[in-house]
């Protein structure tokens, strides 16, 4: 599917789309708990859907009914399973140590960039603890049964290691630790486990770079949890109200976890006016200047970023950015080749972007490279162009927000399909 959008101001009020980080690690803890759990889910995207259908597949049962999904605990008892993790990290990574956990053999499989993503070195630390892997990429088996001991990571690859442990080595019958060889990078996200771990009665205890994790605890499910407000996917219209704005957001947690509520921060860097109130947060326009951005913690907002960074002022620097090479698509080249398309300045280092601000952008025709937050990036930076934004395979978008467009004509925003 590709899609035309219009130029036309963003502007008005909507509502955050359930967080698709807390929506995984409250599928899986619900699956490994005692007993069954509601989770107030309104809206399921592709990733979150992976995680659900591996779930069943390793024995959970799972109802949906009217926003809310009802999730019975794994059933241990099956002899094997498949899961298909289709295209997201997360619940290859996470899911990886608690099938292990299980002790039977388990086929990963995964599409797109997926089988290309880097495993090393978690799978050699989860085979020095009782695991092997037929291949070392995807697909594989997985038997064997993970052990309980010290699982020495770095810090600074996979945030998602860390949680995938965290998530299996409660349940096994001795205490654990995780010892990071460099500091941990994407710290937020391994907060957002341990809160929602704590939720499950589950106890973490971290001394700097280690994480220490008790043997033979029981997942206890708190009956119904409620699933936070995403600020990853709220950042695209938060910086909307940047630009076009004012733009309100509401069902927002001003206390999360999630890392990416620095979208905030940012915006007020640049030069945007944000009120944040209780359960709301309105962003509008001011004086955009450019400026240096540390990306290392919040890598997943350099698309949306880079584009205020297109319309401020002078240049800004987005750094320690690597790791975004290793995305659903190599994010740096794709994101530059995004701002070049459309008309902007901007260089690539290996590990940054370098935008030089521009009043407007032209508009263009711009290739997804089948990541959904190039997507939403380009549909965000239409609202400045002076002719239409063309997006390639738009339809990528459903990985992490199937009705943004929906969202989006709702704002104001013209979007319509073309062949």
């Amino acid at each position: 599917m590709n899609i035309r959008i219009e130029p036309a101001s963003l502007s008005g009020s909507t509502v955050a789309p359930p967080s698709k980080s807390a929506a995984h690690r409250v599928l899986i803890a619900a699956a490994l708990a005692t007993h069954s759990t509601e989770i107030i889910l309104p809206e399921e995207s592709e990733d979150i859907q992976a995680t659900r259908e591996c779930l069943q597949a390793l024995g959970a049962q799972c109802r949906r009914d009217n926003g809310v999904l009802q999730i019975n605990p794994i059933n241990t008892g099956l002899p094997s399973a498949e899961l298909d993790c289709c295209e997201s990290g997360s619940t290859l990574r996470f899911l990886l140590p608690v099938a292990a956990s299980l002790g039977k053999p388990v086929t990963f499989r995964g599409r797109g960039r997926l089988p290309d993503r880097p495993l090393s070195p978690f799978l050699e630390e989860l085979q020095a603890h009782g695991c092997q892997f037929s291949a070392q990429r995807l697909p594989f088996v997985l038997s064997g049964k993970l052990q309980p001991g010290c699982f020495q990571l770095p810090g600074n690859i996979s945030s998602q290691f860390i949680s995938g442990l965290l998530f299996a080595l409660p349940g096994l019958p001795q205490d654990s630790s995780i010892e990071l060889s460099t500091d941990l990078e994407s710290s937020g996200y391994v907060d957002l486990t341990r809160e929602i771990l704590a939720q499950f009665g589950i106890v973490i205890q971290q001394e700097k770079r280690i994480f220490r994790i008790p043997g033979n605890q029981s997942y206890i499910s708190p009956g119904k949890i409620v699933i936070e407000g995403d600020w990853s996917n709220a950042a695209f219209f938060l910086a909307a109200g940047a630009l076009s704005g004012p733009l309100e957001c509401r069902g927002l947690k001003a206390n999360s976890s999630q890392g990416d509520k620095r979208i905030l921060q940012e915006l007020r860097r640049f030069g945007a006016q944000v009120d944040e109130q209780s359960g709301r947060v309105v962003v509008s326009p001011g004086t955009l200047n450019g400026c240096r951005i540390d990306v290392g913690e919040i890598p997943d907002l350099l698309p949306i970023l880079a584009v205020v960074a297109a319309f401020a002022k002078g240049s800004s620097t987005l750094y320690n950015a690597a790791r975004l090479r290793l995305k659903e698509s190599d994010r740096l080249t794709a994101v530059r080749n995004m701002l070049l398309t459309l008309g902007g300045k901007a260089e690539e280092t290996p590990d940054s972007l370098i935008i030089h601000g521009q009043d407007q952008l032209l508009g263009g025709l711009v290739d997804s490279c089948n990541d959904h937050r190039i997507v939403m990036a380009a549909s965000i930076a239409a609202c400045r162009c002076q002719n239409p934004v063309c997006v390639r395979n738009a339809q990528v978008v459903s990985k992490s927000w199937p009705n943004f467009f929906s969202v989006y004509a709702s704002l104001g925003g013209q979007a319509n399909h073309v062949i």
